[in-house]
């Protein structure tokens, strides 16, 4: 039976495959482009979902109360990836083969990233913007129609890191990582910043997606007398294993790759996170310095969602005004040709949040730009210059 099931969805994908490449307009009509995304709506990291969901949407209903692209609106189906690679299949099937979506858009995590990308490589769907810092998952057989925004998550740790080390002097490093490609490619990040800099990685402490207890791990780095932690974890595991370590008693130097650092980690810990150092991409909105359109934005942002964090949604509304510029510059002929090229061949200017200028170099962004903040009671306070590639 399972045999039959893999067989009847392979050729389903064959038949929308070629559909599309006859027609070139799956989710393309006279009205309306269907655009799909999976976010994580009932796993580990659902609370950090409300607000990339409401930047989408945010832009979206700009754009389709404006008219639309040439006359289409733009429509949105979400689907729950739970962040589990399987159930992300699951979810990009559905949008593939049954909403017949034009592209995957913004979804979420690097594992259900990568799962979701493979139906949609299979069936020509245009795969843009994962909240995933591992471009080579998305870039390596050369697919022209996917376009990654997140910096490479390697790149970025031992860009913060020596950064943080030149600034710091730490010599003994401890990390704790979760067990997956994102631990591993932040661990890649952590081995050539600590080469770089006359540094030793002297123990590390692994953790499953979704772990909950990281006493034993804190206890391993603690025992080894190191003097940075240097954190591979998201928006839960980030919290329970630095409030783990300060309960404890242990007042060492931490610091949290992408994407622990975001702005929600310390609203959720209630102020329990201060002091703790991150490694982030972008600005921050409401750190006390934004700009006259970024207020702006701010104010109507908080108008259509009270009390939601920001940084999240500002960073979904510069990737949706992204997609929209390119989905705008294909023309009304849309094609997943006509789109790829306009894609592949634009820049994006940021005149919000202070952003610098990006564009694309074989669909992943450039330049590569990192920072080093610190948790200052409730809020982020960015402590280095950008770093870039």
């Amino acid at each position: 039976m399972k045999t039959l099931t893999k067989l009847a969805l392979a050729g389903a994908l064959l038949a929308a495959t070629t559909t599309a490449a006859q027609s070139g307009s799956r989710g393309v009509s006279d009205g309306e482009i269907v655009i799909g995304t999976h976010l994580d709506l009932s796993g580990p990291v659902a609370a950090a979902m409300p607000p990339l969901k409401a930047g989408i949407e945010m832009r979206l209903k700009e754009v389709n109360d404006a008219g639309g692209i040439h006359g289409r609106k733009v429509r949105l189906v979400i689907e729950d990836n739970g962040y589990q690679p399987a159930q992300a299949v699951r979810a990009a099937q559905k949008m593939v083969l049954k909403d017949e979506t034009f592209a995957l858009f913004s979804p979420f995590g690097t594992g259900t990233s990568a799962a979701g990308y493979s139906v949609a490589a299979k069936s020509g769907v245009p795969h843009v913007f994962p909240w995933s810092g591992v471009p080579a998952i998305f870039h390596k057989t050369g697919d022209a129609k996917s376009f990654t925004y997140v910096v490479d998550y390697a790149w970025a740790t031992a860009a913060g890191l020596s950064w943080f080390l030149n600034d710091k002097g730490a010599k003994k490093i401890g990390v704790l990582y979760q067990d997956d490609a994102f631990g591993k490619l932040v661990m890649a990040g952590v081995n050539k910043a600590v080469a770089d800099n006359g540094a030793e990685v002297v123990e590390t402490a692994g953790y499953k997606p979704g772990a909950v207890d990281f006493s034993a791990q804190v206890t391993k780095l603690r025992a080894a007398g190191v003097d940075l932690v240097v954190m591979a974890t998201v928006i839960r595991e980030t919290i329970g294993a630095y409030v783990t370590m300060r309960k404890m008693g242990w007042d060492v130097d931490v610091i949290t790759s992408i994407p622990g650092r975001s702005q929600i980690i310390p609203l959720l810990a209630k102020g329990g996170v201060s002091g703790l150092y991150g490694i982030g991409q972008w600005n921050i909105p409401q750190t006390g310095n934004d700009s006259p359109a970024a207020q702006a934005w701010l104010k109507r942002f908080a108008a259509a969602y009270p009390k939601m964090p920001s940084e999240s949604a500002a960073v979904a509304y510069m990737m949706t005004d992204w997609l929209v510029q390119g989905l705008t510059a294909a023309g009304k002929d849309l094609t997943v040709d006509s789109f790829t090229k306009a894609m592949a061949g634009s820049t994006y200017e940021d005149k919000i949040f202070g952003n610098p200028s990006l564009g694309f170099a074989n669909g992943h962004i450039t330049p590569q730009v990192a920072s080093v903040w610190q948790v200052d009671g409730m809020v982020w306070k960015k402590v280095s210059p950008d770093l870039t590639e």
